[in-house]
């Protein structure tokens, strides 16, 4: 009896599941932790976007009329700025997993018995966090300098997925480089090109229709031109014209799925890439 009675109170070990969810946690807290002892990669990426917002597109608005007759612009470019505040949050985090490798404990922790996908994706849940806040804070700062939005639940919901694919997406491209490039130095060099160069053609400040037809078609490319699309869809324009501008069609819920799709196929692909990238660069 005593016997089966020790035996009944062996702990059985946990799920699967449950353990695979309890390390990628540990590692998020671990990085979360990281974040907050550097307060410059919570406040530096919201500078430029907030004065774009705040300053900037209130300026254009009374300088030029606005570009729309039916959307405000001061909220027109509150939303683009998005596309700002989330690239360079993501490239700040990826910095962070820069100097991790070189003078933390990364090499600590690729010796544990975790697998390294966990490590981008701890990474990205914190990335994912510190996006949001900084998206949050622009907008509400957009809404203070006299920003018009339209709220609702679908529109939320649009806003939500675009944004959350179009940081996982950003999150894998700054992973990716962190991992390929052995210097900050040239890190911090290829921010402008990969942060900051495909906003100015994503119709964050002006519609792609108008730039030239060979840079609107490439626009059609980008992520970030179908996110902001889609941000504005639920927050500002609900008759879809920047969705227009990208399929031409006719229903602007099936432009918006499509536009969705995009950035998800964009967020999905630079995810695996950037967890083999950084498995590969684990073993050079």
């Amino acid at each position: 009896m005593s016997a089966i009675a020790e035996t009944g109170s062996i702990a059985l070990p946990a799920p699967r599941r449950a353990r695979r969810a309890s390390v990628l946690l540990t590692l998020a807290k671990r990085r979360a932790s990281l974040t907050s002892k550097t307060p410059r990669q919570i406040a530096v990426p919201l500078l430029g976007p907030a004065l774009l917002a705040l300053v900037v597109a209130p300026a254009l608005k009374v300088a030029t009329g606005g570009l729309h007759s039916h959307i405000d612009y001061t909220s027109f470019v509150g939303v683009g700025a998005v596309g700002l505040v989330i690239p360079l949050s993501c490239i700040f985090a990826g910095l962070s997993v820069l100097v991790d490798r070189h003078s933390g404990a990364q090499r600590e922790l690729l010796a544990a018995p975790v697998p390294r996908a966990y490590l981008v994706l701890g990474n990205l849940i914190v990335a994912i966090g510190l996006a949001t806040l900084q998206v949050a804070v622009l907008i509400g700062l957009s809404a203070i300098r006299g920003g018009t939005f339209h709220i609702t639940g679908a529109g939320v919901a649009w806003f939500i997925a675009a944004g959350l694919l179009f940081t996982v997406f950003m999150y894998g491209v700054a992973e990716a480089l962190a991992s390929r490039v052995t210097k900050q130095e040239d890190y911090v060099g290829a921010t402008p090109a990969v942060a900051i160069l495909p906003f100015f053609f994503a119709g964050a400040l002006f519609p792609i229709g108008a730039m030239p037809g060979v840079l609107t078609a490439i626009a059609k490319a980008f992520p970030l031109t179908h996110a902001l699309a889609l941000m504005r869809y639920g927050f500002i324009d609900p008759s879809g014209r920047g969705l227009h501008d990208i399929w031409g069609a006719h229903s602007v819920t099936s432009e918006a799925w499509l536009s969705l799709a995009v950035v998800a196929v964009w967020a999905l692909a630079l995810t695996v890439i950037s967890i083999r990238v950084f498995s590969r660069s684990a073993v050079s």
